[in-house]
């Protein structure tokens, strides 16, 4: 495990003072309503859902899947507030099963794969004036890490931070073989947010008008428009049925 002060992947070291990310923590609204606004600060114009693509293996490589496909191969509805076990029909499609030829593996959960980090740091990093100088968080409860450092504390979760420039968003912030990226990040200007929650396999931006915008039309991103007020748990898809094996 890295030492105090040492980041896990040897990108940045692991900051004392978390104070910048107060603004965060008076924002956010509480964790237990499970929406948007419980994960980024709901003081933007705009917020948008970044989907996670399955993967579908192809030789050695690995390719995307949209949700769009996942729902249109199910017959679902592919929509803003869809959620995972709808579209698929189960909720052992998150881990333990696939849908071959279609997809082989899950969405990321937690963690925002590198494809697409790197497509998303690439249009922040044109909406801040601070895109070398930006906060990353990662969740301190997953064990790979063990600092004498405080951290941020959110409603119900807890962060290491480390800072650097935008493109420390696709870096790997764990251990070898672990992976793992930013669960929480910002610019030091505070023009946009971004969280990956450590339950999700969607990830959530809060931004300018504009910002948005470019989100919504960048190829290679599988993204939708939502309200602060949209709930992120299981249960959130109202179009399509619920799965039987949901939590009760």
């Amino acid at each position: 495990m890295p030492s105090a002060g040492q980041a896990w992947g040897g990108e940045a070291d692991i900051e004392i003072h978390v104070s910048a990310g107060a603004w965060i923590v008076e924002a956010l609204r509480p964790f237990g309503r499970h929406v948007v606004g419980s994960l980024v600060p709901p003081v933007f114009p705009a917020h948008a859902r970044v989907f996670h693509p399955a993967v579908r293996y192809h030789g050695l490589d690995d390719v995307d899947v949209t949700w769009a496909e996942v729902a249109a191969h199910n017959g679902t509805a592919a929509h803003p507030a869809m959620e995972w076990g709808s579209i698929t029909g189960s909720m052992e499609f998150f881990e333990e099963a696939d849908q071959s030829p279609l997809w082989n593996g899950a969405p990321a959960r937690g963690h925002l794969p590198v494809s697409v980090a790197e497509r998303l740091a690439a249009v922040l990093a044109r909406h801040t004036t601070t895109p070398d100088d930006c906060w990353f968080g990662v969740w301190h409860g997953f064990g790979s890490v063990s600092a004498d450092r405080p951290t941020l504390t959110l409603p119900g979760r807890q962060h290491w931070l480390v800072r650097g420039p935008v493109g420390l968003a696709a870096a790997n912030l764990a251990p070898e073989p672990a992976e793992q990226s930013a669960n929480l990040w910002w610019p030091a200007d505070r023009t946009w947010c971004v969280a990956t929650d450590i339950d999700l396999v969607t990830t959530y931006v809060g931004g300018s008008r504009a910002c948005v915008d470019e989100l919504l039309a960048t190829d290679g991103l599988e993204t939708a428009e939502v309200d602060a007020g949209q709930r992120t748990t299981w249960d959130a898809d109202t179009l399509n049925p619920l799965p039987p094996d949901g939590p009760v």
